[in-house]
This record gives C-alpha cells, structure tokens and sequence, in this order.
C-alpha cells in the first residue's frame, strides 16, 4: 500500500463515521469533522459524559487514539501513578459505542496494515528477504 492510499482510505473512513454523503476533499473532511463535534455535543445534552479507562497495547495505537480524542476536543488524561499506556477520557457512552470506538478499530486496522507492509519490506530489503515466521517443531520446550 502507498502512503497516499493509506491517507485516502483513512479519509474515507473518516467520512463513514461522520455520515459525509460526498467525498469531496479539504471541505468535506473539513465538514465531517464539525458533523462528528456536533453529534458529540448534542450526545453529551442527554448522555453526560463519563470518565472512560482505555488500555492501549502498543504506542502505534495510542498515538492514534490520542490524535482521534483531540480532534474531537476532547481531553485525554492518566492519573499519576498509572501506566503509560492508560489513556483516560470524559466523554458520553453513546459516543464511544457508537464513534470513537470502532472509528478508532478501524483507522488501527488500516495503521497497522500499513506498518506491518514497510517492516516487511524494510527488513527484506535490508536485513534478509525471508521475513515469514519462525518454524513450529514438534517436541517439548525444555527451560
């Protein structure tokens, strides 16, 4: 996958949980986002918001989430003493069920798509072409 495809497919997805109806560039990425903010405020009149605990596994996906909280200007914390890979946030149930979440499930999918193919040919390239996995062998793991 090309750099400029990942950025298109992650505008168009983008677009999906906006509910865009044209895919019209700058504008109507633009427009999405102001639809998503909206939605979010008008949510939170009748869902209050509510402090939510997100554990991230990896950097990659956490750098993410975060970009994806504050473009929605929302503002994510951790409590001193918690792990760096905590992620806290205010924000109303029906929003996350519904938006953020899957939005971010799927913008991490194509992310991760997308890092695992440079790896691999990074490392083909310059390190050694086979880059499949290791062999399983029968028997027993001594320590």
């Amino acid at each position: 996958m090309k750099e400029s495809d990942l950025l298109e497919k992650l505008r168009k997805i983008e677009r999906l949980y906006a509910g865009a109806a044209t895919a019209g560039e700058k504008e109507a990425a633009a427009e999405a986002m102001s639809r998503i903010r909206n939605r979010l405020g008008e949510v939170a009149k009748v869902d209050k918001p509510i402090e939510f605990k997100f554990t991230l596994l990896d950097g990659w996906a956490k750098k993410l989430f975060l970009a994806l909280l504050r473009r929605y200007e929302l503002k994510p914390y951790r409590y001193s003493r918690q792990r760096r890979n905590t992620v806290m946030v205010r924000v109303p149930r029906s929003f996350v069920n519904e938006t953020l979440w899957p939005e971010f499930l799927e913008l991490s999918a194509v992310l991760k798509t997308y890092l695992e193919e440079i790896t691999k040919r990074v490392i083909a390239d310059v390190i050694h072409e086979d880059t499949e996995d290791e062999e399983v062998v029968a028997g027993e793991y001594l320590k």
